[in-house]
């Protein structure tokens, strides 16, 4: 019964929606540019707190280092598609992280950020060359920064368990890092999700935040965000229109979504890639996982191809969705040797497989698919 379920799924998610007959590759990896933890003492510190990791993000999710990009460009190129071109990463950044020694200076009374190029400065050796790395994947056609948000944290939560000198936050901060923070007093937002709100009000300031996040954006990868993808892939849709009018083109978002209309009160959403939204945007849904540091009763690429099977099956572009996580050395250099071997074999097979694959961004997929 599950496995006449799971090929359901499998199919289900490719039925609506623009098609190709091009097989069309795209990798989407979030959290690019995020703090989670500051560093290996960082979280033995929060271990000796009491604040153990429940989760693979918790426990070796870290800014990308010169290291965890030399490793991944290696990777990258190691495969050429049809057109002669790499592999290529498709990085939905922030690019501003929480100013933690200005809000301990300020006794936490008010929220202030820093931009990624100033959290890159303070940390010294590890992070010396990434902003040289950003402009180099891009110049070499390896990766592709779009906007994930200014932050990737709920301002309101932060601050609310700031105001209470919540022992958890507090103990983050004091590490430099937000891990394990928990929720706030409202159930309707993740702490992780910068655009949840308990009233829809609150989108009127995710509005403004946006609109910053787009401008500094530019700013800090020099180039215009062409994508957005919410973190924690939750927002209300009326920030479309907000998006759109800061030059986004593509919005990412989830085939079915129980979207928050505040108060506790939802609707669901349908979705398909080429889906129009706020008059000139469109939609795109990814129909791939690859979480390959993701312990799972299954092998991640196995599971992956069966996915891009499917997608190209149905005359689909295969976006695959995964996390900087998998990459990440600077915690533990097992961890990100484990995600590029995976990586790595994922690649081989599907240019051995498929030996008229094309590797695209996700902008320059949407080009190709006419949406």
């Amino acid at each position: 019964m599950n496995s006449i379920l799971s090929k359901i799924a499998l199919n289900a998610k490719n039925v609506l929606g623009a098609r190709t007959r091009r097989k069309i590759v795209v990798f989407d990896v979030d959290d690019y540019g995020n703090v989670r933890l500051h560093s290996k003492a960082a979280r033995e510190n929060l271990d000796k707190a009491g604040l153990k990791a429940r989760s693979r993000f918790d426990q070796f999710d870290c800014l990308e280092t010169n290291d965890d990009f030399d490793a991944l460009f290696e990777v990258l190129r190691s495969v050429k598609d049809k057109n002669g071109q790499p592999a290529k990463f498709t990085a939905f950044a922030l690019p501003a992280n929480a100013n933690f020694e200005a809000m301990i200076d300020n006794g936490y009374r008010e929220y202030l950020y820093e931009p990624l190029p100033e959290t890159l400065a303070k940390l010294g050796q590890p992070y010396s060359s990434v902003m040289d790395y950003w402009k180099q994947g891009m110049r070499d056609g390896l990766i592709q920064p779009e906007f994930h948000g200014r932050e990737h944290f709920n301002l309101k939560v932060i601050m609310e368990k700031l105001s209470t000198n919540d022992s958890a936050v507090l103990n983050c901060f004091q590490n430099r890092s937000l891990a394990r923070i928990g929720s706030g007093k409202s159930k309707n937002i993740k702490w992780t999700s910068a655009f949840d709100f308990e009233d829809f009000s609150e989108n009127q300031q995710h509005a403004r935040t946006i609109e910053d996040g787009i401008a500094l954006f530019t700013r800090v990868f020099g180039v215009s965000a062409q994508v957005f993808c919410s973190p924690g892939s939750s927002n209300h849709h009326v920030l479309f229109e907000t998006v759109c009018k800061n030059g986004i083109k593509f919005i990412e978002t989830k085939m079915s979504q129980m979207e928050h209309q505040g108060c506790g009160q939802f609707k669901r959403r349908f979705n398909y890639t080429g889906k129009k939204v706020a008059n000139v945007g469109r939609l795109i849904v990814r129909n791939c996982v690859f979480e390959p540091t993701e312990p799972k009763p299954f092998c991640w690429t196995d599971f992956t191809l069966k996915q891009v099977e499917a997608a190209f099956r149905w005359n689909k572009p295969a976006i695959i969705s995964s996390h900087r996580v998998n990459f990440c050395g600077h915690i533990d250099q097992r961890n990100r040797e484990n995600g590029l071997a995976q990586l790595r074999e994922l690649l081989n097979q599907l240019v051995r497989r498929w030996p008229d694959v094309e590797f695209m961004s996700t902008a320059e997929m949407a080009a190709a698919i006419g949406i």
